[in-house]
């Protein structure tokens, strides 16, 4: 009998590669989608006949037990959320309600639906924040500096609560930034490769950002999907940091982006606008993935540089 998941958040890049993954493993995928007048399937329609869509939201705790009676699952693969760090500030109380609450709505219901199924917690390197240690791995403190941080811990710690106190195979993954093709176009990323497809099509002539100085730990989406399902595959239930241990500026990140179109200074091409700068500020995200090396035999596939290169590719290719 095939393996049963189930996917919460499908439709965003995680989830979408995550499903790839798992289909490849001969897995009978369950996908959880809020109901909406208009579904919005662009990382999911080549999906479409192949997974099962099931209309929940972390809300909705009954919503949550109904998915779960109707795909019986193996595994429940939690990647919803309100994910977007800037948006967190505008809509704090929904961040916490839907990011922080909806992990303890899912896992209430997986208690109450008696079965045993394995969970997995997208946890976030945003959790560290104003980091206490450099690089940070599965020990170093939290300090969180934005409401989506503050709600992907009680997150965090929830799993790692219900873990200990119902002996539940709950697991944690600390991914620091990973991105892709398929990364939504209002993070920053995704916002520069497509600017840059833009400019060289002659569609627009800058891109306004935050701060060009901050550094992050940028990973690709498929290869974190990959370490997400080994942790469901060890043997006890551990929380896991996912990185590659490099961090990149911004500006370093536009070198590679506008190189790929044949741009070497970029200057007049970007703008900084005070409205995408965070009222707390991250300086840097770097992360210790030895853990994960070691008991998982992870280690990243794809380069920062090839990355970028996929999402500029990509971008151009989708407005030309």
């Amino acid at each position: 009998m095939k393996t049963r998941a189930l996917i919460t958040g499908i439709n965003g890049m995680d989830g979408s590669y995550l499903a790839d993954f798992l289909l490849e493993k001969g897995y009978e995928v369950y996908g959880m989608e809020r109901r909406s007048s208009s579904k919005n399937r662009t990382n999911t329609g080549h999906l479409e006949g192949k997974v099962t869509f099931v209309n929940g939201d972390l809300g909705d705790q009954n919503s949550l037990l109904r998915c779960l009676k109707e795909s019986n699952p193996e595994e429940v693969y939690n990647l919803a959320s309100q994910s977007f760090v800037g948006e967190s500030w505008n809509t704090p109380e929904q961040t916490g309600d839907v990011t922080g609450l909806g992990v303890l709505r899912m896992l209430e219901a997986i208690r109450e639906y008696g079965k045993k199924v394995k969970f997995y917690q997208a946890s976030t390197s945003e959790m560290f924040g104003r980091m206490v240690e450099n690089p940070a791995n599965e020990n170093t403190p939290f300090y969180p500096r934005s409401p989506y941080g503050v709600a992907k811990l009680y997150g965090h710690w929830i799993t790692k609560n219900y873990r200990e106190s119902y002996d539940m195979f709950n697991v944690s993954g600390i991914l620091f930034n990973h991105e892709s093709e398929r990364r939504g176009i209002e993070f920053v990323t995704r916002k520069i490769t497509d600017g840059v497809a833009k400019i060289h099509l002659g569609l627009e002539e800058h891109i306004s950002l935050g701060n060009l100085d901050s550094l992050r730990d940028w990973g690709y989406s498929p290869d974190y999907m990959e370490a997400a399902w080994l942790m469901m595959q060890h043997e006890t239930p551990e929380d896991f940091v996912i990185a590659t241990g490099k961090s990149h500026s911004i500006r370093e990140f536009l070198d590679i982006a506008f190189s790929c179109v044949g741009i070497d200074d970029w200057s007049k091409h970007v703008k900084q606008d005070p409205r995408f700068m965070r009222p707390a500020e991250i300086d840097v995200l770097c992360g210790d993935s030895t853990k994960a090396r070691e008991k998982l035999g992870w280690s990243p596939k794809t380069s920062f540089e090839d990355m970028i290169k996929k999402m500029v590719k990509k971008d151009v290719g989708l407005l030309s």
